[in-house]
């Protein structure tokens, strides 16, 4: 076996990490990447991880030529033009467009979910905005009250961009933020969620206990 090609700056507990190596395992492409962890926060920057990466976004994926793509849409996008199977991003038309606004969707909840762990992790206790906390679960909600509505039929349909994505943001929430008890407001998600995290690909990318 060759050695890896490329490497991702990541960290195990990032849900944009995450979404990666997921599409990475569910195309057999996992060994082209040699993983190296970063502990990031808006506080922390890292020098080796803002070359080519001003904005130190992780992930991030410096190629064989020393470019570095960042952004977890990016580097999903280009994987997904890298294997030789069925793409996990539609190429074009309505079903693009759709796909992508539901893994949109999913990155939002990841955006809010990710804000609260800073606010409540990092923030002293008594700068804390407890009103902006609160949004920020809104948005949560709201997103997964649509899902459950609208999308579980084509959540289930085919384990893609969209599916990976919803998945990786329900992990998140149950990883960091527990205490929101998703599942009983979302009956079909959570029983959508509890099939799928049972692939290998969301198996073995499992945020640290």
């Amino acid at each position: 076996m060759s050695a890896p090609s490329m490497t991702l700056f990541q960290h195990p507990a990032s849900p944009f990490v995450r979404k990666v190596l997921v599409l990475l395992h569910e195309t057999g492409q996992q060994d082209r990447v040699a993983l190296e962890t970063v502990l990031v926060t808006p506080v922390n920057p890292i020098p080796a991880l803002n070359e080519g990466n001003p904005v130190g976004k992780i992930p991030a994926l410096r190629l064989a030529d020393g470019n570095v793509l960042h952004d977890s849409r990016v580097i999903l996008d280009y994987f997904d033009h890298q294997h030789v199977g069925n793409p996990l991003i539609p190429r074009d038309g309505s079903a693009r467009w759709r796909r992508l606004t539901l893994a949109s969707m999913a990155d939002g909840i990841m955006d809010a979910a990710v804000l609260m762990r800073y606010e409540t992790a990092l923030r002293p206790a008594d700068k804390q905005w407890e009103s902006w906390l609160q949004e920020q679960r809104n948005k949560i909600r709201r997103t997964l009250a649509e899902l459950e509505r609208d999308a579980i039929a084509e959540l289930a349909c085919h384990f893609d961009i969209a599916a990976i994505s919803v998945a990786c943001a329900l992990g998140y929430v149950d990883f960091r933020h527990p205490d929101l008890q998703w599942r009983s407001s979302n009956p079909k998600l959570a029983a959508w969620y509890a099939e799928v995290s049972q692939r290998p690909s969301m198996l073995a990318t499992q945020p640290p206990a």
